[in-house]
């Protein structure tokens, strides 16, 4: 694993792994980051998240995110059996699809208003984050500065990858081998 050739890896949980948590990362080797966190990239400050709390739009969304993370919640849960599992994940999974269909594209992306706040609450001028599969470089203007949110797309078909380096960044899609 990469781990296990010294290449550090971190994790930020999103909608459908955040029961994974401190055990998971201990056996696997990944350190686990809080839900909002920020790094630096070759001297830029950026802020990176999974993207669910910025699409504040989509309130049942919100509702079922809070519950969902209630630790009370996720510890019975995690002691349940399997097959009760797997048949209430198939059934939010399902219910999850079909209220999408109901929903318009805007209530499920980002809000912009959010956006900005948290960039500022963390002072930074980047933010990188996914969750609504839409990839793509948006610069816009907030707080007198420059702006930058890159959204990573999803990984069904193939990967989304930020190359970034001391030169900058590229948003890349990388087909699967088959």
């Amino acid at each position: 694993t990469l781990t296990d050739q010294g290449v550090p890896v971190f994790f930020i949980q999103g909608n459908r792994d955040f029961l994974l948590g401190e055990r998971f990362c201990k056996e696997t080797g990944i350190t686990l980051l809080d839900d909002v966190c920020t790094i630096d990239l070759y001297g830029t400050k950026a802020v990176i998240l999974h993207g669910d709390t910025l699409c504040i739009d989509d309130v049942e969304y919100q509702k079922f995110r809070k519950t969902v993370h209630q630790p009370w919640l996720q510890w019975i849960f995690k002691r349940i059996p399997w097959c009760l599992k797997k048949k209430i994940v198939s059934k939010v999974q399902s219910d999850i699809r079909d209220d999408k269909q109901m929903k318009s594209l805007d209530i499920m992306d980002v809000n912009q208003s959010e956006v900005e706040k948290v960039m500022s609450q963390n002072c930074v001028n980047l933010m990188i984050h996914g969750h609504t599969h839409r990839p793509n470089t948006h610069f816009f203007d907030a707080n007198g500065a420059k702006n930058t949110r890159i959204v990573l797309g999803d990984w069904y078909t193939q990967g989304s990858v930020l190359q970034v380096n001391s030169d900058g960044f590229e948003l890349q899609n990388r087909p699967f081998n088959t």
